[in-house]
This record gives structure tokens, C-alpha cells and sequence, in this order.
């Protein structure tokens, strides 16, 4: 596919999505499909069936979907996937190699700039992303849209209300970089950015539960209407699946205990399967699978539409994690329990972030719809 497949041409979008992972490509069809049936309810009173299933992307309804694409292949490859669904669904999807190379940035930046300038709506997947802090820089909108990035939409909600500069939650607690401190004046534009002032609006989609939101910001619940209108209901299995995270790899746990504590849960719930996040890297999956004797699954879905495609087991185990508060939502209606373990303290590596346990925790502790159970303890 060429990297310009489903631009838009010389049109100039009303909206503009930008989306740099399949989750944040998800909730912005989520957000899309919401708006739509809100839409529809307010020019038409209570939509009926069609309009309920609003299509927005469809001729006339002016949202563009830019993938600001990774280099990770697994990532990638779940993108396209994504991409599709989105073109099945009508939308435009101008699909950018935005780190291809060293002047790739550039490339990107400038053939934005027109579509960005003009745009009246700015939805992003990502606050805390360089690339989409720059993009703000430049559009004129005055009305932004931030969709759910996991458990990142927690932490950035409670960095804009406090007025702190935008870092991800793994990395608090650090001294800033070189770069760091040479992209601060552009991240503080940002902020600004996404501060509502004057004839500026700022929404936030989530299905995460959202504490301290900053005067003037609109919180609009995901509820997964779309993902249960597409998929499922799926087949359910009499096993239990685990999903699997990125905590090794974001160096927040350490990896010998997890691979414990993943033993844990495979000899006390029979765990055959192992759902692996897409940055989990190959070295540490090839353990888990020699050790353990699970099933790796890689995913070419976000999980969400992987478990309402089904088959899928009718207990999800699942450590601190996005999933707990989304897989719920997508499996309403169903027998499917989620369920959510601690991360032991005794687990985080020397140089995870002095917030790692206490971030951790809060998305346990709020994961009202799954089932919170004793932490496994590493043998």
C-alpha cells in the first residue's frame, strides 16, 4: 500500500484524527460512531435503528484518519488491520511513515500543515506524543478531542487539571533529557493547547474512570458501542485466557517476576492461553511459552475486538491493565469474567518510576466491572 492510500486529496477535512497505535484507531471509531448518535438525537429526536448506527465517515461526513505509523512490525501490522476496518466503515485513512527515515518528520510536518490549518476539529489518540504536541502547534482549531490511549488518559486528565507539564506516568520521577528539555517549549504550547479557554473546546473520551477533570473539559464515556454493534456475540470457551503486558518492557517489573508470577496464575486458574501485547518482545514470549506451557497468541486486533470476534475463555485474567476497565464494556451482555491481579511491590525493578505502584494500584482499585483477585505470589 502506498504510504499516501486513502488520502484525501485536495478536500479539506472537517476533522482530523490522528492515531499513532490500534487501540487509539479503535476509540477514535468509538468516538465517531458516539458523535454520530448524538448527532443524530439532537437534530432528530431519539435515533432509530440506522441512525443509531451513524456511519460519520461516509461522503459528507468530513473525518480523516491520518496513522502517524511506528517502526515496531507488530504494531504496524495490527494498524493495517485497523486501517481496513476503518475504510470499511467509509472514513478517509491517509496513512503516513512518520519515522521513516531521518527526514521523514519533515515530510510529514509540512504535507499536514494545509490539512491542519484548515481542520475545525482535532482528534488525537496520544497527549503525550512529540509528534502530536508538534501537530497541535500548528492547527487553528478550536475544538480538540482527546480518545482513549489506555491508562494514559488517566494520568494525562490529572496532569492537565494540576497545570504539570505532560509526561507519561512510567517516566515521572526521572531527570529530564537533552531532548526533554529542548521539546519543552513546544509540549508547553501544547498544554495550552489542550487547556479550554475562550471559544476553545476540549473533550475527553474514555472508558477509563476520570478523577480531577480540569474545569471546562467535556468527559464523554466510551462505552463500546460500536465494537458490540460490529463484532459477537463471540463463543465462549470453558477455559481462562491471560493477557499479557508491557511492564517488563517499559522496565517498570522485573522479568523474572513476572514469569513467577505468570506461573502463578497458570497452576492455580489453568491459564492455556496467553494474549501478548504487542510490544511484548520475542525473547521474553519464547520464555513464557518454554516455561509455562502456554499458547502465545499475537494478536493482530486490539483485544477488544479479538474477544468479542471470539473464541474467548470465560475467565480473562489480567494483571494492572487497560483491558480491565475496556474488556468489560466490550463483553457486555456475556458470560466473560474479568478478572485483575496486583502488581506485588516486591516486582518493580530499582528504576521504576517512585508513582509505579501507586499508578498501578488506582487502575486496579477503579476497575469497577472486573473482579479483583489475591495477588499471586511469586514461588
Amino acid at each position: 500500500m502506498s504510504p499516501r492510500a486513502g488520502s484525501t486529496g485536495h478536500r479539506s477535512p472537517a476533522t482530523l484524527a490522528f492515531v499513532e497505535s490500534p487501540v487509539q484507531l479503535l476509540n477514535v471509531l468509538e468516538w465517531a460512531h458516539a458523535h454520530a448518535a448524538r448527532s443524530a438525537g439532537e437534530t432528530s429526536g431519539p435515533p432509530g435503528p440506522e441512525q443509531g448506527a451513524g456511519r460519520p465517515g461516509t461522503p459528507g461526513g468530513g473525518l480523516t484518519l491520518v496513522v502517524l505509523s511506528p517502526t515496531d512490525p507488530m504494531t504496524r501490522g495490527q494498524l493495517r488491520r485497523m486501517a481496513d476496518l476503518a475504510r470499511d466503515e467509509g472514513y478517509e485513512v491517509r496513512w503516513e511513515e512518520a519515522r521513516g527515515g531521518t527526514t521523514a518528520p519533515f515530510h510529514t510536518v509540512g504535507g499536514l500543515a494545509p490539512l491542519l490549518r484548515r481542520a475545525r476539529r482535532i482528534v488525537m489518540g496520544d497527549p503525550f506524543s512529540r509528534y502530536v504536541q508538534l501537530l497541535l502547534t500548528i492547527t487553528r482549531a478550536r475544538d480538540l478531542v482527546v480518545v482513549d490511549d489506555g491508562t494514559a488518559t488517566m494520568e494525562f486528565v490529572s496532569q492537565l487539571a494540576r497545570g504539570e507539564r505532560l509526561v507519561r506516568w512510567h517516566r515521572r520521577g526521572g531527570r529530564p533529557g537533552a531532548r526533554d528539555l529542548v521539546f519543552a517549549p513546544v509540549s508547553a504550547r501544547a498544554r495550552r493547547r489542550l487547556t479550554p479557554g475562550t471559544g476553545r473546546r476540549v473533550e475527553v473520551f474514555s472508558s477509563m474512570p476520570i478523577a480531577d477533570t480540569p474545569e471546562g473539559v467535556d468527559v464523554t464515556a466510551n462505552d463500546f458501542a460500536w465494537t458490540r454493534a460490529r463484532f459477537g456475540p463471540p463463543r465462549i470457551t470453558k477455559g481462562a485466557d491471560l493477557v499479557g503486558t508491557s511492564l517488563v518492557e517499559t522496565g517498570v517489573v522485573d522479568p523474572d517476576r513476572y514469569l513467577e508470577a505468570v506461573q502463578g496464575l497458570v497452576g492455580t486458574y489453568g491459564a492455556t492461553r496467553y494474549f501478548a501485547h504487542r510490544r511484548e518482545s520475542s525473547e521474553k514470549l519464547h520464555r513464557l511459552a518454554v516455561e509455562t506451557g502456554l499458547e502465545i497468541v499475537r494478536p493482530d486486533l486490539p483485544l477488544e475486538l479479538i474477544a468479542r470476534r471470539g473464541p474467548i475463555g470465560r475467565m480473562i485474567l489480567s494483571f494492572p491493565s487497560t483491558v480491565v476497565h475496556t474488556l468489560p464494556l466490550a463483553l457486555a451482555g456475556t458470560d466473560v469474567k474479568v478478572a485483575v491481579f496486583d502488581i506485588d511491590p516486591t516486582w518493580l525493578t530499582r528504576t521504576a518510576s517512585p508513582r509505579a505502584q501507586g499508578f498501578l494500584s488506582g487502575v486496579t482499585n477503579t476497575a469497577k466491572d472486573a473482579h479483583r483477585l489475591s495477588a499471586i505470589t511469586a514461588t
